[in-house]
């Protein structure tokens, strides 16, 4: 335990050295609010007047302006949409001033003027490899049951890749669920998906910003070796009582907000609280709506409730307290019974120190996932983790450059129990404990945006530990043309326990701190227990003109270590059967892979038009020694164009659509059966007599290809408005309009073929107050 130690110590010097480094002359820092709400507003332009000291705020609304000269100043905030703010500020020695701004929605603005959180971020972050999703963005396709949703808009991001609409899972550029971390308000998330995969377990109108890093992320982030879903929830309105209520044809949601305290004045605290409750009953509605899917209705069951609530100080310094419990239930007649319960709490902060110009932000959660599956043909599986994380991050601003660094803990439990496709019963009960500590420094300099960075990621339970150096780079060729790039390297412990032979691919069992290893892969002595992967990416941003921007990037992810579960798995790995292969006794098997592609993405958006296309070229491969193979979720080609036009008075009606066209998926192909015998009796066993169990004889794996898919989405919303802020939303969705029969699965045994979502009409109703 000396390295953990070590790390610690690394991290108290910085903090000590840190602590030190005052700003030179003076700062003006502080938070850019909402007036008519109270919510921050993130990425908004703070300047001081004619000179080229500024700062945009982050996803806090904090900003701060530091290396001031002595002299008087006008502060302004500039953001579309809202009147220009301006406020003289005075400047004499190390001074630090602390503001808290509000802005005021209108149409005024000074001249020339048109400055966007986007705009600004594109200038200023280096950002390779991740999208930037709000509450807005999410409404502007078609609401699949009447109900926006991020699970729908993930699935038109470039180089995400989403398997279907009942028990589809998300793979993001080459990574498989397991490999894709997802954080709401610092707290980890094991699984944010529903089964019938049209639903994630985020109310929509409580998130703030959802940032999906696709690859490349920098050094604050770990654990991982593919991607990030970093998720932050709004505090609530701070001025009123305020809320929605919606009903459709899939399920309800109910959404209320308000201040516990009132700020009086702008140098007062104030707290505020808001609370989400959504749930399914499309289980019971769709035996009356949609009984020509199926008779019996569709047996998805969810609940997801969430609360928080947020405490303020004068001076911007926030707590915030959270909890939630999700549930999901379904039942695929003749298939499978799957299950699952998650739970959890905690808080974070950020703290504004008097004196001292930096922000401290730190975070503590606990949570726990369990699942459950029965198959009829297959033992029953389950599997659980719990546990805490923890961390604290500390940033300093010099003029345009930033340093950062933090670290973070995290222990978990995970408990495990299944049986393979060889009937071997493989169980694992592990306590694990991971530390990190991490640096990040990002230098401005004239049309150079650079931010190398390094974490160290400590696995306790394997003994070891991880350097992972960073580094992301963006080059400002002009105002309208940037160039990008990100590399880094990448681990984790967690491992996934799923069959790429299930029928319904829903169980995904969490593992960690694999033991029963084998000692050499392709020829060559295996010394590490992590998996491992290392990421290049190269791309270019293109503002083609005003509205309209286009996204390229290649990307390259060498997955150098890869565990999973050994399905060939016979003999115990006991000394009486040492002779044999380690592959038919070890509980895991080391693979390694790649994933590589070019993504293309167009925007185009102006007050009344919205359009996305998206265009994905990927190709993912994966070898475990003895066989090369590609995954089930390889989809070479992948097309998302998504729109939406708002229309007559007051924009009051929109209508909006997604078309979707992907090729075929990989399966595994049946060549034929044979009668399996038991021989429950053993040597007593009579082969003339005994009945066996029809077994199947498996083609290679995931050689064949499943026919292309594609769908179209259409809806239509009308607001009525009944007061400032009274309004009703009528939705109307058509789901899979021409009705297009995307294969599910096929019955290997009655070769029946199971279809996708056909054509669904939906319809909801949302309050908003």
């Amino acid at each position: 335990m000396q390295l953990p130690s070590k790390i610690f110590s690394v991290i108290l010097l910085l903090i000590i050295a840190s602590a030190s480094v005052f700003a030179q002359n003076g700062t003006v820092r502080g938070f850019v609010y909402d007036k008519e709400s109270g919510e921050p507003i993130i990425f908004t332009n703070v300047y001081l007047y004619k000179t080229s000291h500024g700062a945009a705020t982050d996803e806090n609304g904090y900003f701060s302006i530091t290396r001031i000269p002595d002299g008087n100043y006008t502060l302004m905030v500039t953001y579309l949409g809202y009147d220009t703010l301006r406020e003289p500020v005075d400047i004499k020695g190390n001074v630090v001033l602390n503001k808290k701004l509000y802005l005021v929605k209108g149409s005024y603005q000074l001249q020339g003027i048109s400055v966007t959180a986007e705009y600004t971020e594109q200038r200023t972050e280096t950002r390779t490899s991740v999208v930037k999703i709000t509450p807005k963005q999410i409404r502007q396709i078609p609401t699949v049951g009447g109900q926006a949703d991020l699970a729908q808009y993930l699935q038109v991001l470039p180089g995400v890749i989403f398997t279907g609409d009942q028990g589809g899972q998300l793979y993001i550029r080459g990574g498989a669920p397991i490999q894709n971390k997802v954080i709401l308000d610092g707290m980890v998330i094991y699984n944010p998906f529903h089964s019938i995969g049209l639903f994630s377990v985020f109310e929509t109108d409580i998130l703030r910003t959802a940032d999906i890093y696709t690859g490349g992320f920098g050094a604050e982030n770990g654990g991982r070796i593919s991607s990030v879903m970093d998720l932050t929830t709004r505090d609530g309105n701070k001025k009123r009582i305020a809320g929605k209520a919606g009903a459709s044809t899939f399920g309800a949601n109910l959404l209320l907000e308000g201040p516990i305290k009132k700020q009086k004045t702008s140098a007062d605290g104030s707290s505020s609280f808001i609370l989400s409750y959504k749930n399914s009953y499309l289980e019971q509605t769709s035996k009356a709506l949609y009984s020509y899917i199926d008779e019996n209705g569709l047996p998805f069951n969810f609940r997801d409730l969430y609360a928080k609530a947020s405490i303020n100080a004068s001076n911007g310094s926030k707590v915030n307290f959270f909890g939630f419990n999700y549930s999901d239930q379904v039942e695929y007649k003749a298939v499978s019974n799957f299950n699952w319960d998650a739970y959890g709490a905690g808080m974070n902060f950020v703290v504004i120190p008097g004196k001292s110009p930096v922000l401290i932000e730190g975070n503590f959660a606990y949570s726990s996932y369990k699942m459950n599956l029965t198959e009829n043909t297959l033992a029953p599986r389950t599997s659980l983790v719990r546990g805490f994380n923890m961390g604290m991050n500390f940033t300093y601003f010099f003029g345009k450059d930033q340093m950062k660094y933090g670290f973070e803990m995290q222990g978990f439990k995970t408990v495990f129990d299944y049986f393979n496709s060889a009937n071997r019963k493989i169980d694992q009960t592990q306590n694990t404990s991971e530390i990190a500590g991490y640096f990040t420094y990002k230098i401005a300099r004239s049309k150079f945006l650079i931010e190398p960075g390094m974490r160290f990621q400590w696995y306790a339970s394997l003994s070891e530990i991880s350097p992972e150096p960073r580094l992301s780079m963006k080059y400002l060729v002009s105002d309208k043309l940037r160039f990008k790039m990100a590399t880094g390297l990448y681990t984790q412990n967690f491992i996934a326990a799923n069959s790429d032979r299930d029928v319904v691919n829903l169980f995904y069992g969490f593992l960690s701190g694999p033991e029963n290893l084998p000692t050499t892969f392709d020829g060559k002595e295996v010394t590490s227990k992590l998996q491992k992967a290392q990421h290049f990416i190269l791309g270019a941003e293109i503002d083609v003109r005003k509205n309209l921007l286009v996204n390229i990037e290649a990307y390259y992810k060498n997955f150098s270590q890869l565990t999973n579960i050994n399905r060939n798995k016979i003999f115990e790995d006991i000394g009486e059967y040492q002779d044999k292969p380690e592959y038919l006794r070890k509980d895991f098997i080391i693979e390694n892979g790649s994933a590589k592609g070019v993504d293309f993405s167009m925007k185009y958006e102006n007050k009344n038009l919205y359009l996305w296309v998206v265009y994905s070229l990927g190709f993912v491969n994966r070898y475990d020694g003895l066989i090369h193979y590609v995954p089930h979720y390889d989809r070479r080609h992948n097309v998302n164009i998504v729109s939406s036009y708002k229309f007559g008075k007051l924009n009051s009606w929109e209508i909006n659509g997604r078309w979707n066209l992907g090729s075929g998926f990989p399966f595994t192909q049946t060549q034929g059966y044979y009668e399996k015998l038991n021989f429950a009796q053993g040597i007593f066993s009579d082969i003339t007599t005994m009945n066996g169990d029809l077994s199947i004889i498996y083609g290679t794996i995931n050689g064949g290809r499943l026919s292309y898919y594609h769908r179209l989405d259409l809806g239509l919303t009308k607001k009525f408005s009944f007061s400032e802020n009274v309004t009703l939303d009528a939705n109307f969705t058509i789901t899979n309009v021409y009705d297009r029969d995307n294969i599910f699965y096929v019955n290997r045994i009655t070769n029946e073929k199971v279809y996708q979502l056909p054509v669904m009409p939906s319809f909801g109703l949302t309050l908003n107050f």
